[in-house]
């Protein structure tokens, strides 16, 4: 069998499977309407006021997408590994030609699918819901380059986070510990005004933050290549380490 195939077929495999699995088809594609139904709709911004919502509703756009661009990611390839794990999957993926990156590239293009369709939903249920204006134009387009970076660069984290972790329930905690502070704290939700003077540096440290960036840069109208520079080499870098972390036998 040709690698294009081996990647072929269990992109299937794991397409089917996350189908089957109601709970990630719904954090995957409702919950986070849910988040911007109660925030965009029912909070709203207030662009002339303070507290936590106090931008134009087009700077929250990198959070909304955030949702799932890491939040999924991490818990689905996680706890697949778990999974697999514990069923002895990899002691027989083992007695096959499948590598480990093939696996992860499969899973991650998955997750590249599923999540662009969601993304997509929640860009357009945020114009629609908080009136969040964009610049329509070229840079536009840098949104999905993002997007395919972000999901490739959390699948690899979540499978590092999946071979740490002893089940999966270890690994949803993990998934959530990791994703909830990244979330919030990578300039999506809480401007860098409102955080610590000593803290504001350490969001540097979180790969959101570029997708952040990118994201309010292209929808500006902007030019997004630094940022899409460094989430490409942040993607790379946790890709192959995530490769590396996928289990041969147990």
């Amino acid at each position: 069998m040709s690698r294009s195939r081996r990647i072929g077929a269990t992109f299937v495999a794991a397409f089917r499977a996350f189908l089957r699995r109601r709970t990630a088809v719904f954090f995957t594609f409702f919950f986070p309407v849910l988040l911007i139904l109660i925030f965009g709709a029912l909070v709203g911004t207030r662009p002339t006021g303070g507290g936590l919502f106090a931008r134009d509703p087009a700077y929250y756009l990198p959070g909304y997408l955030g949702v799932v661009v890491v939040f999924t990611p991490l818990s689905r390839v996680g706890s697949t590994i778990a999974r697999h794990r514990d069923g002895n999957r990899f002691e027989k993926l083992a007695t096959t030609p499948l590598r480990r990156w093939e696996w992860l590239l499969a899973h991650t293009l998955v997750n590249v699918v599923l999540i662009g369709l969601a993304a997509l939903l929640l860009f357009a249920l945020v114009l629609v819901v908080t009136g969040a204006a964009v610049v329509v134009g070229p840079a536009l387009l840098s949104l999905v380059p993002l997007v395919v970076l972000g999901v490739a660069l959390f699948c690899g984290l979540g499978s590092i986070l999946g071979r740490i972790a002893s089940s999966q329930d270890g690994v949803i905690a993990a998934s959530n510990s990791v994703a909830l502070p990244v979330w919030m704290l990578s300039e999506t939700f809480v401007p860098p005004s409102m955080l610590p003077a000593w803290f504001r540096p350490v969001t540097a440290f979180s790969p959101l933050t570029y997708f952040s960036r990118g994201v309010r840069t292209a929808a500006g109208g902007g030019d997004p290549t630094g940022s899409l520079a460094v989430l490409a080499v942040l993607a790379a870098l946790f890709f192959l380490v995530g490769a590396v972390a996928v289990p041969n036998t147990e």
